[in-house]
């Protein structure tokens, strides 16, 4: 069974996976890199060059590529759940976690190099009223009131061995 993390950009999911991927000792992938590699540009250029809509092709891609692989734990792009067939590939095969951060913390972070973010705080809060509603439909698990990545992994964790009982 594949973890699967969701959430808003700059909610820490790469963070959140890259410390579950060495406490369960699985394999991370991260959705937004195999867009990256199979593309040969980053994302800021696909949305430049490209548009939104063939970056959502292309992620949708690689959520169905990083579904098929077994006991692996998936960081995704915070858009992941614009498309419901991206979320019923990752659902098929894994538990669905939704790192529910406080807003005001993400805000805070630096969001360069994320498209349709930027500079602009209010551009994320947009951003989470229009998404907020389908993160809380795909989770599984919702993990909120965690300040750090690693009490996210350790929650995370906890909840995922016993979903699975290991």
């Amino acid at each position: 069974m594949n973890l699967v993390l969701i959430g808003m950009p700059g909610s820490g999911k790469s963070t959140v996976g890259k410390i579950l991927s060495k406490m369960l000792c699985m394999p991370l992938v991260d959705t937004d890199a195999l867009v990256e590699q199979t593309a040969g540009k980053t994302i800021p250029e696909l949305f430049a060059q490209e548009g939104e809509a063939a970056f959502r092709d292309r992620e949708t891609a690689a959520a169905r590529q990083a579904a098929a692989l077994d006991n692996t734990v998936i960081a995704t792009g915070g858009g992941i759940i614009l498309r419901p067939e991206n979320m019923e590939a990752l659902a098929a095969t894994g538990l669905i976690f939704f790192r529910d951060r406080d807003l005001e913390d993400i805000v805070g972070e630096d969001h360069m190099g994320r498209p349709l973010v930027g500079k602009d705080p209010d551009k994320l809060r947009i951003l989470y009223t229009q998404r907020i509603d389908l993160y809380r439909k795909y989770a599984q698990y919702t993990i909120s009131d965690t300040k750090t990545a690693e009490e996210a992994a350790v929650r995370i964790a906890a909840l995922y061995r016993e979903a699975c009982q290991l």
